[in-house]
């Protein structure tokens, strides 16, 4: 801290030259300029200081006023009429005609997403945006699977190959044929034969845009939901176009039409119909591709199974011997196993096995092996797991029985 003019001797005699008289007034002068400075730093500060403040006020201000403020509510614009415009809010399907500038008007046309407030006046228009389920089920990076891990189905993934991959990478070859390239593709048959891991090499394969859902997701509560859903999916994929749709279990919404008159069987039968209509319906579907997979094929509905919406139908069956080989081979090619492991003679033990059980099997044969405190694996650890996975599998078919 600089010193005080107080603290500064100056020599007010009578006896003092005038030099002396001189010099003092020089040393309080600058000791004047010195706190001068040191009061504008001060004041520079103070202002910064304030300004924080005050722009923290306006923040805290200007929330307090949206919080006030009634919430705006979402609706559609179902039509434009001279008296003024129908919307449909959502939620509760309320109907209701309200009066716009006609600036406003110019911009609104049926289906447009708008912001009303508690009286159903259009506050101002909203983008068409999809919905953020339908946009989280876009696969942002490739699943780490190929076709070379995935054994004994080959005839299936060439057909697979063929139906989905040549027509987005030599669509040229099917217009120089004068053929339109399939649209789609079913996989149907046991849990566990490899329905899902070639959708997965498919997305790993392929650079279109893969959405993927399950068809349970499109199951939904309250009436329209399921179809809006659907429909967002298809308009995600033709703004990512070339696209592949992958719906696991389909036939959560693709099963028979029945004559049941409940509110949950109608809303299925509503997005059954939706997804029919998106399939093949008076819209092009452009560059989308459509795989399905089914445990179920005995379920689904006729209408979906034919042809321009699904224009191959794959089953997809339980490996044989030489297709159970070629598993345990892909399923233990990182293990450390034993020189006297034969899995020609493993193949021939489990001919019930799908792929699946097969992957299961020789999980259960390392973890045998660490219960021994071994790092090799021989071959009775895999018949031990066979032996495991069976049993296990008998004890869940008895509690199901139990409780039917």
């Amino acid at each position: 801290m600089t010193d005080t003019v107080d603290e500064v001797n100056l020599p007010y005699d009578e006896d003092a030259s005038q030099q002396e008289k001189i010099e003092a007034l020089q040393e309080r002068l600058e000791v004047l300029e010195s706190q001068n400075e040191e009061m504008r730093d001060k004041l520079l500060d103070a202002n910064a200081e304030n300004n924080k403040y005050q722009q923290k006020l306006e923040r805290l201000t200007h929330e307090n006023k949206k919080l006030k403020q009634s919430p705006l509510f979402i609706a559609t614009v179902q039509e434009l009429t001279d008296e003024g415009v129908i919307i449909k809010q959502h939620g509760n399907n309320q109907e209701a005609l309200t009066e716009v500038t006609e600036e406003m008007r110019e911009d609104l046309e049926p289906d447009a997403r708008v912001a009303v407030n508690n009286s159903l006046s259009i506050v101002k228009s909203l983008d068409d945006e999809t919905d953020v389920r339908a946009r989280v089920m876009e696969v942002d990076q490739s699943p780490d699977v190929g076709y070379e891990d995935i054994g004994g189905i080959q005839e299936q993934i060439e057909e697979v190959r063929e139906t989905v991959e040549m027509p987005l990478k030599s669509p040229g070859m099917f217009e120089e044929v004068g053929i339109d390239p399939p649209s789609g593709v079913l996989l149907h048959g046991p849990p566990g034969t490899g329905k899902t891991m070639m959708a997965k090499a498919v997305a790993n394969q392929t650079d279109a845009t893969f959405i993927k859902m399950a068809g349970s997701e499109l199951v939904h509560k309250f009436i329209g939901e399921g179809a809006k859903l659907v429909r967002d999916l298809f308009e995600l994929a033709r703004q990512h176009e070339p696209a592949v749709i992958f719906i696991d279990e389909i036939d959560a919404i693709a099963s028979k039409r029945t004559e049941s008159k409940t509110s949950g069987d109608a809303e299925v039968q509503r997005t059954m119909m939706q997804l029919l209509s998106e399939m093949d319906g008076f819209e092009d579907r452009g560059e989308i591709r459509i795989i399905a997979a089914t445990n179920r094929f005995d379920m689904l509905d006729r209408a979906i199974l034919r042809p321009g919406r699904f224009d191959r139908l794959i089953e997809v069956p339980k490996p044989d011997k030489e297709g159970r080989e070629q598993i345990f081979r892909i399923h233990t090619r990182d293990m450390n196993l034993a020189e006297s492991v034969d899995f020609e003679s493993l193949a021939e033990e489990v001919t019930e096995a799908s792929g699946a059980d097969i992957k299961a099997i020789c999980t259960e044969a390392g973890m045998f092996a660490i219960r021994d405190d071994r790092s090799e694996i021989v071959e009775q650890d895999f018949y031990d797991a066979w032996e495991k996975i069976q049993q296990e599998a008998e004890d869940d078919e008895e509690i199901s029985r139990t409780f039917q």
